[in-house]
């Protein structure tokens, strides 16, 4: 009987130590401060901010700041601050020496901006959920829409030049070949476009701001139209602007992981290493399409193809 009841013991003992790391874990969920700091307050931003208070517990206590420069003389006390876009991520990074966690911001970008910091800095819990997908997925997309265009032609500056090795070897995968011509300054800009076009079946956007200004996109689609070729772009906007298709993830898309980031650094304490977007959505212009001579299959369709070209492409 003494067996038993010490047996019974030791087990009521180990489960109360369970339940009290259970309940200690869900209250330390709940408590956790969070900063959320915006690049500004334009509608990308707002749906980011409503999406990612919305997928946290009511309980989590989150502060909204609408742009950086609120951090000037900010005392605000968190254990985590979230990033959202370039300005913020900067601002955030110089200013906090407690985790920080950037979202909606490229990959060029942010690896730019961590190499820029002294070996100290380096030191704190820094990650990043992108805004620009990864590379496999990007061309099965490309070569589900495009499936008789082999040659993919990019733009690229110093700000993608390290990628152009990986993007070749995708491309290369898929059964495709890269031409890729580097942009040294914008004076340069259109006639290293028209030789990239010349010997290209459709052109590839790049997350590069040195090639892709606003004050570029318009004449660089133009200058697609002239050559008859299609233009594939990362954003909504590229296609709103006149693009074929574009692969992206919406700011909700990307609050709903940086909300499960934030649950899961509750629990542990770090964050993890960077992390490209889960989940994405498709655009396309039909009317474009059309006026190119490419018939557009539907989405549903284009996410088929696009599993069957990641597993074929790793065959």
């Amino acid at each position: 009987m003494r067996i038993i009841t010490q047996s019974v013991t030791r087990w009521l003992a180990t489960l109360m130590v369970w339940l009290s790391f259970v309940f200690s874990a869900s209250a330390d969920a709940n408590e956790l401060q969070i900063l959320l700091v915006l690049s500004d307050n334009s509608p990308p931003y707002q749906e980011f901010s409503y999406a990612f208070t919305k997928n946290l517990p009511a309980s989590t206590k989150t502060k909204v700041l609408q742009n950086p420069n609120e951090l000037v003389g900010n005392q605000a006390v968190a254990d985590l601050v979230v990033a959202v876009g370039m300005k913020a991520t900067e601002a955030a990074t110089l200013q906090f020496a407690t985790p920080v966690l950037s979202v909606m911001i490229p990959q060029g970008g942010y690896e730019a901006l961590m190499a820029g910091l002294s070996a100290q800095k380096r030191t704190q819990n820094f990650s990043a959920i992108y805004l620009n997908q990864p590379w496999d997925r990007q061309l099965d997309f490309l070569f589900a829409i495009l499936t008789e265009r082999r040659k993919v032609g990019v733009l690229f500056s110093s700000i993608t030049q390290k990628d152009i090795g990986r993007l070749g070897d995708e491309v290369t995968g898929h059964g495709g070949t890269l031409i890729a011509r580097e942009v040294y300054s914008e004076a340069t800009l259109f006639a290293d476009l028209e030789k990239v076009l010349q010997s290209s079946d459709v052109l590839l956007a790049l997350p590069d701001s040195a090639v892709y200004s606003s004050g570029n996109v318009r004449n660089i689609l133009l200058s697609t139209y002239r050559f008859h070729l299609p233009l594939i772009g990362w954003s909504k906007g590229y296609v709103n602007a006149g693009a074929v298709a574009a692969l992206f993830s919406t700011p909700e898309q990307l609050a709903e992981q940086a909300a499960a980031t934030v649950l899961a650094f509750s629990q542990t304490g770090r964050l993890p290493d960077f992390q490209y977007p889960d989940t994405f959505t498709i655009a396309v212009n039909q009317q474009v399409a059309r006026s190119l001579g490419i018939a557009l299959k539907s989405e549903e369709e284009i996410r088929s193809r696009m599993k069957k070209y990641h597993r074929s492409a790793r065959d």
